[in-house]
């Protein structure tokens, strides 16, 4: 039976489509959708439970996959099957999840799954920004239960015009590289990276982008429509008892208040509130615990929310007792570890990063092998988050999904100060030891400090902070909060980290739990967090102004060289054998690689003694020495011969040439030794190769004045010529 399909167009308005197809593919998921933009395609399904899980959270997974299938590629490594996500599909995951999850309904406990799969690809289209429409249109087509439509997009801007959706090539091009996602009526979370731009310039982009998210939210409604949009589906909903939160409430909210405006430490706050909590659930009857337990615990907890978020709009007080525009103490130290290339500790408050660099070749560059993307990444950021940092005792599974996150953000708001010609990879590992507060800006601010510290010529610092909202809908106050807490971005209603130099933004992450978030509140908070910004990196340019002059005794000096094409077999040798034995001569690490437009040989030459550095460079030089016709030259005498002398050109050691008897002197030389001798340092001049002997050619009487023909001696081999009869 042929399926009935329905199908939905988007114009982007340039030449360029993005439509919505459902019916033909995955019907039996509760919702399925192929979003498909030139020959891009996307199939995304949504599955979730019927019953309610037995948790107090919703358990939302949300998986994005590039099959390599769809760029008609195998995949790399031993096992010929996709395994573990990459980190750039755990990226696209979390773009899509942090705007999905704050939509289902707070008592929606049912196990839930979003899979997205990239099933076809196009080289000049970038699935990872239509990631988010698919997903929100897949639920749209089924009963689950969930608030309104959102789509996602990717904004750039080409010599002051924005676009959306960019190709990868426009993005190469582009100074801003945004994603933004929102419902028709809010704007709901925005990450990217910037060079250098302006609040009101950013602000611009999301608008832009706001007006394409409301297209795409009234196609997924009309494709709903056209199918026939199900009735949301019943569930059971948390059980409420406003007697029970109104008895919890007289008893929570006056302590708590008292608790969060003492402005205590984290370890003694939240040991006045357990107490409180504790205190409160010993109040009622070993039945009542029984049978009231999770109420209690949410009642507290809502009352212990209200309290606090009611101190600082009410009184401008935070919970460590700061106002609303105070950072906390910042102290920084650079050059703590011995041993590495480049460290620094940043500490702000209780959140504590130590960062290194580490520098090498093009061999240690970072390896991105995506069905979308194939590249290397010469600069990138590894970000550690170990449970100690929190005072927690947890297991640890391998790399999260947060961890690989935050450091992403990190390394995008650095790498543009990083220079072109930067002739290293380089590594920073962000270990945060402490946290309570925005380790990863943290880590952009420890990761600046190691940078300058390395030597690595940045061409500016960059600084990040984290800041937070309060806000009340019913009396319309709000308040804006610099470099907040771990428990105020728990407690707000927005966490927006920005990191940039003193002359612009570099990077953005903006998370919004509330709908309808005005410009006005974002632009204040932008401008807030620009004075934030500026504060703290004038505490790390305290500790380190400028990066550097050169790198640390024990670091690896990089020297890099490019050399003809047809010289790079006769610098490796036979089976790697001259390159080999450099190395191990030298204690260097050599490495060649060939410009695929000029062709030419570029080689890095890394090592920690310049004397090793310098062998090199002579071998490299000896190896493409090339002397030019009618050049002179300077040369070293190297072996004697009855013919002849073997000179070395002084300016390529190991380059040899034969400088023959006969080019000695213009008078007649029986013994070479007559004229030089071995070590003689001399000048011959170069005149190419012999046609008769097809050998090289130099001479050294070639440089002399020629005597008269009268002074010449004349050869005693040679018969006397005689009359011609």
């Amino acid at each position: 039976m042929i399926p009935k399909v329905f199908k939905e167009v988007i114009d982007l308005g340039d030449g360029r489509e993005i439509s919505l197809e459902t019916g033909k593919l995955a019907k039996q998921a509760h919702g399925s959708v192929v979003v498909q933009s030139g020959k891009c395609m996307l199939l995304c399904t949504v599955v979730s439970n019927y019953h309610q899980s037995d948790v107090d959270f919703l358990p939302l997974t949300v998986d994005y996959r590039e099959k390599f299938a769809a760029a008609g590629r195998y995949p790399g490594g031993f096992f010929k099957r996709e395994a573990r996500p990459s980190d750039g599909e755990v990226l696209t995951m979390r773009l899509v999840d942090r705007v999905l999850r704050p939509l289902f309904p707070k008592d929606y406990h049912a196990e839930t799954q979003v899979m997205i799969q990239l099933m076809s690809h196009d080289p000049d289209v970038m699935p990872d920004a239509m990631a988010g429409l698919a997903a929100s249109a897949a639920i749209q087509l089924s009963d689950i239960p969930f608030e309104t439509a959102i789509s996602e997009v990717r904004v750039g801007r080409i010599n002051g015009e924005f676009i959306i959706n960019p190709t990868l090539s426009q993005l190469a091009e582009s100074d801003i590289d945004m994603v933004i996602g929102a419902s028709a009526d809010s704007v709901m979370m925005v990450e990217g990276e910037m060079k250098e731009i302006s609040e009101e310039e950013m602000t611009e982009a999301i608008k832009v982008a706001h007006e394409a998210i409301k297209k795409q939210c009234e196609a997924q409604l009309r494709l709903a429509e056209a199918v026939g949009k199900k009735e949301t589906r019943e569930y059971e909903p948390e059980a409420e008892d406003e007697e029970l939160a109104a008895k919890i409430h007289e008893m929570v909210y006056d302590k708590t208040y008292a608790i969060a405006k003492a402005g205590s430490s984290k370890h003694e706050r939240g040991q006045a509130l357990s107490e409180l909590k504790e205190e409160v659930f010993e109040s009622f009857t070993e039945e009542e615990q029984e049978e009231l337990g999770k109420l209690i615990h949410k009642y507290v907890a809502k009352a212990q929310k209200s309290a606090i978020r009611n101190l600082t709009l009410d009184e401008g007080l935070r919970l460590d007792g700061r106002q609303t525009t105070d950072i906390r103490p910042i102290w920084c130290e650079v050059d703590y570890l011995p041993s590495t290339h480049g460290s620094a500790i940043f500490t702000r408050g209780e959140t504590q990063a130590l960062a290194t660099v580490t520098l090498g070749t093009s061999r240690e560059a970072n390896v991105v092998d995506m069905p979308s993307f194939e590249g290397e990444e010469r600069f990138y950021l590894h970000y550690n988050f170990p449970p100690f940092s929190t005072g927690e005792a947890r297991p640890i599974r391998g790399t999260s999904r947060r961890e690989v996150g935050h450091g992403n953000l990190a390394q995008r708001a650095l790498k543009g100060m990083v220079p072109e010609d930067c002739p290293y990879t380089v590594r920073v590992v962000s270990e945060v030891l402490e946290s309570n507060g925005s380790s990863s800006m943290a880590t952009v601010c420890s990761g600046t400090m190691a940078l300058m510290d390395a030597g690595v010529q940045m061409i500016k610092p960059v600084s990040g902070i984290a800041m937070g909202l309060i806000s009340d809908a019913e009396t319309g106050k709000y308040a804006v909060l610099s470099d907040i807490l771990g428990d105020e971005d728990h407690l707000g209603d927005m966490d927006f980290k920005v990191t940039g130099t003193a002359d612009g933004i570099t990077a953005c992450q903006m998370d919004i739990k509330i709908k309808g978030l005005s410009y006005e509140v974002l632009v204040k908070a932008l401008k807030q967090a620009r004075d934030g910004r500026l504060h703290i990196l004038g505490k790390l340019t305290d500790t380190i102004a400028t990066p550097n002059s050169t790198v640390k005794a024990h670091a690896p000096k990089m020297i890099t060289r490019t050399i003809p094409g047809e010289y790079i077999g006769a610098l490796i040798g036979p089976g790697g054998k001259v390159i080999q034995e450099l190395q191990k001569e030298t204690n260097t690490t050599i490495v060649i690689n060939e410009d695929p437009v000029t062709e030419e040989g570029i080689v890095e030459i890394l090592g920690t003694d310049q004397e090793g550095i310098d062998k090199v460079l002579d071998k490299i030089n000896a190896i493409t020495f090339k002397p030019e016709k009618g050049s002179i030259y300077e040369v070293k005498v190297v072996k004697m011969l009855d013919f002849g002398a073997v000179v070395e050109y002084t300016e390529a050691p190991g380059n040899e040439v034969l400088l023959h008897i006969s080019e000695l002197a213009w008078e007649r030389t029986n013994n070479v030794s007559d004229v030089v001798n071995m070590g003689d340092i001399i000048d011959v001049k170069y005149f190419g190769v012999d046609p008769k002997t097809r050998k090289e050619k130099v001479s050294r009487k070639a440089l002399l004045p020629r005597p008269p023909r009268e002074e010449r001696k004349p050869r005693e081999d040679r018969k006397p010529r005689e009359d011609k009869k």
